[in-house]
């Protein structure tokens, strides 16, 4: 009998071998890994989500209070808000997410002292911005009349843009001082200071409006107020001890490397107005179009449910912005790929969550904002552009959020301008009038023309990414500023 060991064909043909305990470990590995990751990704997400929701109902609150006031005075506040505080709002968010591919990069380092510097850099950026932008609301009459907008309503409209440049200025602050806070993961003080803005507001508001009986500029006036108490309850945390390794109080290293700064904030800044403004245009578009009311009312009501879920998509580019950073800044570019990799397929799930449940629902979805049976069968209509709109919206924020991380955001602002105004923009013209498809056809050339088109090529850089490279780009980034504050010292 031949004591001739015997081999299976896998192990003739050299194939290794996976035992089943073995196999059972790596998937036991990945799933704590995905675990890990999904735990560091929602401390971030949870409390941005939240975050987001309570400063969106602030501008929702101060509508209402102006809606009881009267018609002329609501169609001030939302022009106001949305396209004068709007346009800047885009512009300055954009720009302080530079701050979260420096402070994400400067915390995975433990580079902590940098992050004070940066965000001083970020306020005496954004100042200057807002001093440059503040025309926009002092002659804000005289533009929106040349929009073509009634005569009453501009004029109330640049009235109360005039009492909003106190907000307009506290964002050069906030916005710094949220993303310093979140890339050092302490989400939940700025979870926390927004509820407490929030019960502001909504005291202040029934006090100006009902009690002082001060009309539409008290209900403008509120907004101030908690605002700056935001504001100001983040300032007082972070220099009060909060952040005792990251703030060391204000520093003249500040002014120097600020030509830097703007190079990689001012790309962000367009990227984020470019897409913030897309949406508008395509109202606009809209309301030239033949007995536009309808489609008109409609596409009000599926855009302002395709902003309240936006802010989930938003929360994650901020979480993916500064996980990718901090992996980066580390110099563990397999983990920043990881990370975005579990970012972008949960926030993919929780799209296709909504776009079923608007598939599902699109006859009923409108009820909760008109009775109106025309706009209720708009509505409808449009359910399906809605539903693929938030789905496309799941990933594009994700990947932003990756390019913040990475310092990509220049080649992310050309994407933006080509994906949505030279495709998206021509076509919906195109769909629009050439072949009288409507606001169906204006939207869904903007969705599949421009969404759809940036959606793909950021996947494609993405995916392309030598993360390993990235990885030590970043370390001679934050490498160069220390020895940088070395020199100065």
């Amino acid at each position: 009998m031949s004591n001739e060991k015997l081999s299976s064909p896998l192990e003739e043909a050299n194939v290794p071998l996976i035992l089943p305990n073995e196999q059972q470990q790596q998937e036991q590995t990945l799933t704590r890994k995905v675990l890990i990751e999904s735990k560091k990704l929602w401390h971030i997400v949870g409390p941005a989500i939240f975050s987001r929701i309570t400063s969106f109902s602030m501008l929702v609150i101060t509508q209402i209070f102006a809606g009881h006031i009267g018609i002329l005075e609501l169609a001030a506040i939302n022009i106001a808000v949305n396209v004068i505080v709007g346009f800047d709002f885009g512009l300055l968010l954009g720009m302080a997410s530079g701050l979260e591919t420096l402070c994400g990069q400067a915390f995975g380092a433990k580079q902590y002292h940098m992050l004070g510097v940066y965000m001083q850099r970020s306020w005496i950026v954004l100042f200057i911005c807002c001093v440059l932008l503040l025309p926009i609301y002092l002659f804000a009459s005289p533009v929106l009349k040349a929009l073509g907008q009634p005569e009453d309503l501009a004029e109330l409209s640049g009235e109360v843009a005039m009492w909003l440049i106190p907000l307009h200025f506290t964002l050069a602050f906030q916005f710094p001082l949220s993303r310093f806070l979140q890339c050092q993961l302490k989400t939940a003080v700025i979870a926390w200071v927004s509820l407490i803005a929030l019960l502001i507001h909504i005291f202040v508001s029934w006090l100006f409006v009902y009690k002082f009986q001060l009309g539409l500029i008290g209900a403008a006036a509120t907004l101030n107020f908690s605002w700056w108490a935001l504001t100001i309850g983040l300032y007082v945390y972070t220099v009060c001890g909060g952040c005792p390794l990251s703030w060391r109080g204000f520093s003249m290293e500040a002014f120097s490397g600020l030509w830097e700064f703007l190079k990689l904030s001012a790309p962000a800044g367009v990227m984020m107005c470019l897409q913030n403004w897309y949406y508008k245009i395509l109202m606009l578009m809209t309301g030239n179009l033949p007995n536009a009311a309808i489609a008109l009312d409609a596409l009000s009501i599926c855009m302002t449910i395709n902003g309240l879920e936006m802010m989930i998509p938003l929360a994650f580019f901020a979480a993916t912005g500064v996980r990718v950073a901090n992996e980066l800044g580390s110099g563990n570019g397999k983990g920043a790929k990881f990370a975005t990799t579990v970012s972008v397929l949960t926030s993919l799930a929780i799209g296709f969550v909504f776009w079923i449940l608007i598939l599902a629902f699109h006859n009923e979805i409108a009820y909760i904002f008109t009775p109106s049976k025309p706009v209720l069968d708009e509505v409808a209509k449009l359910s399906q552009l809605l539903a693929y709109t938030i789905l496309f919206n799941s990933i594009q924020p994700v990947l932003g959020g990756v390019a913040v991380g990475a310092g990509w955001q220049s080649y992310v602002a050309y994407i933006n301008l080509g994906c949505y105004y030279v495709i998206g923009l021509p076509l919906g013209i195109l769909m629009g009038w050439y072949f009288h498809q409507g606001v169906m056809g204006i939207w869904a050339a903007m969705i599949f023309g421009g969404t759809a088109t940036q959606t793909l090529i950021l996947c494609w850089i993405t995916l392309r990414c030598d993360w390993e490279k990235e990885a030590a780009k970043a370390k001679l980034h934050v490498s160069k500023f220390s020895d940088e504050k070395e020199q100065l010292n």
